[in-house]
């Protein structure tokens, strides 16, 4: 395959911990196998920002990171976390200060069926769902308190902010320790990801969307949701299904082949897209997408895995997926979906021996990287 002009994307990597580099390592090769297929390039920029460099610096990520990062095309990270840190100081300081500073407001998490691999689904029964996540409001935006501190905090996320100043009058033996968190929603998040959600319907020739809520019991919160979500996709030519979000991982667990795009506040986004990656067969095929208007950021669902960093036993399959959904976004639509279809391609023609051990093989990481490009090469 032969084309003129050869455009060259800038993309940051951002390996992160455990078996973060190891995935990130299969991911590049087969983007780079991609490149060479398709006839463009990849210049890559690493960054070194995890659990090493917090340990070794007492640095989790600069704000001047963040505008080197801003030259790039995408980022492509590997995974984020280590037991030797406090939980919450990496995601907080690394994931979640990324999707803020660069309004990363839409995380999507497709969730598909894939041959051979082993499901708790009934035999025939298939999905292909995509998760739209709000990705920079609700519980996330760090808005709580523990005991008698004031509530004094201001969520800044790159458009005008929103302050909160005041304190609860709570009935509370003054004895005991408490903590309240609070969820914010605003006109603009809500109308953006239902626009979001109502173009993917349409790019999947979908005449509907479902919204996950729970009105019934936070009729503040999720009946603004529903509001907005309502007239959105009205003028989207869009139909609305809302299910209650209970109610919905109840149907979701007993079968998902009826839903296709499924609209989630931040914190229901995360909880049912790692039940889909249940169905799936794990998370180590769940890939996801963290998008904004300006720079964004691509990763698998999966997390760090320190216990098996560097043995071989990590399945980079999600991290493939992510770097397919990557190119998608810089429009290299073909080799996307070369890469996807090499994916199927080898867990449909492969034998079970030479799939990633995840999934009952004995492939090591690095076989299973080279087994995908393989496939895009010969494509």
């Amino acid at each position: 395959m032969t084309h003129d002009a050869k455009m060259t994307y800038r993309i940051g990597l951002l390996p992160g911990d455990g078996i973060g580099k190891d995935v990130i390592t299969e991911a590049r090769k087969v983007v780079e196998t991609a490149a060479s297929s398709f006839g463009f390039s990849v210049e890559w920029r690493e960054f070194p920002y995890g659990a090493e460099h917090y340990l070794n610096t007492g640095e989790i990520l600069p704000d001047e990171a963040l505008e080197e990062m801003q030259q790039c095309c995408a980022l492509l990270q590997g995974a984020i976390g280590d037991p030797r840190v406090p939980p919450g100081v990496l995601e907080r300081g690394i994931l979640l200060k990324t999707r803020f500073y660069f309004d990363q407001y839409v995380n999507l998490r497709p969730a598909s069926t894939y041959p051979n691999v082993p499901t708790p689904l009934k035999r025939g029964e298939d999905m292909d769902i995509v998760v739209v996540r709000e990705n920079t409001e609700d519980l996330y935006v760090g808005l709580g308190f523990l005991s008698n501190e004031e509530i004094e905090a201001t969520v800044d996320m790159k458009r005008p902010s929103y302050t909160l100043k005041g304190a609860l009058s709570l009935k509370v033996d003054p004895s005991m320790k408490f903590a309240a968190q609070l969820a914010l929603a605003t006109e603009m998040g809500v109308r953006r990801i239902t626009r979001y959600a109502c173009n993917l319907a349409r790019r999947r020739k979908a005449s509907e969307i479902v919204l996950a809520t729970k009105s019934n019991a936070v009729k503040e919160l999720y009946g603004l949701w529903e509001e907005i979500a309502k007239e959105e996709t009205s003028k989207e030519g869009i139909s609305l299904k809302l299910v209650n979000v209970d109610a919905l991982c109840y149907q979701l667990a007993r079968d998902p082949s009826g839903y296709g795009v499924i609209l989630c506040p931040n914190l229901f986004g995360d909880i049912v897209s790692d039940l889909l990656a249940g169905l799936t067969g794990g998370l180590g095929l769940s890939p996801s997408a963290n998008i904004g208007d300006g720079l964004s950021m691509f990763e698998p669902v999966h997390g760090s895995a320190p216990d098996i960093a560097g043995t071989g036993r990590a399945n980079p399959l999600a991290a493939i997926l992510s770097a397919s959904l990557m190119l998608e976004h810089l429009t290299q639509v073909e080799a996307s979906e070369a890469v996807k279809n090499a994916v199927l391609e080898y867990l449909r023609a492969f034998p079970r021996q030479r799939h990633p051990m995840e999934l009952g093989g004995e492939a090591t990481t690095s076989e299973v990287g080279d087994s995908v490009a393989s496939i895009i090469q010969r494509m």
